[in-house]
């Protein structure tokens, strides 16, 4: 299936007080990304959408703070610690007779993103902050599509996409 056939509606909401957001640019940025991810040929047939009759595709943003990914972290992955980032795959974790399309709409999931952390990471490696949240949204991207790095082969595959999508915005 061609992009430019589907719809694409990416929600946010912003939740963490600390820092103000722009979040039309960053959901601007996120659709951007996603079209890049599934123009390539090889990444839509790896896809969770592959193979599946659509023409709507949506997920959600939360921005929060890390106290609120460690709460999430432990009730529903039952690890002991904040996390910068955490996706819910919905569509891509569900068994094939479990995926969910209605009126020709997949929701991928939810992308989770503590902005306290996401700041914190940005100046430990000397970036600007808005280079690394674009980082993890597009980290976050690959894994609502059912990309996953349990191995080195795998982690590299997900971490030259994007620094490809990045080098495109």
């Amino acid at each position: 299936m061609k992009m430019r056939t589907v719809k694409l509606h990416v929600f946010s909401e912003n939740i963490y007080t600390g820092k103000d957001l722009n979040e039309r640019y960053f959901i601007n940025k996120a659709k951007k990304i996603f079209k890049y991810y599934l123009g390539i040929p090889e990444v839509f047939e790896a896809s969770c959408l592959n193979g599946h009759s659509f023409n709507t595709v949506s997920f959600d943003f939360l921005f929060c703070n890390s106290e609120k990914t460690h709460e999430i972290n432990r009730e529903y992955r039952n690890k002991d610690y904040p996390a910068d980032i955490i996706t819910f795959a919905v569509f891509a974790d569900s068994r094939d007779d479990e995926k969910f399309i209605l009126d020709g709409e997949i929701n991928l999931g939810e992308v989770i993103i503590a902005l306290d952390k996401t700041a914190q990471e940005a100046d430990k490696k000397n970036k600007k902050f808005d280079d690394e949240l674009l980082f993890l949204i597009s980290h976050g991207i690959l894994h609502l599509l059912g990309f996953d790095h349990q191995s080195e082969e795998d982690y590299n595959f997900i971490i030259k996409l994007q620094n490809e999508a990045l080098a495109k915005l």
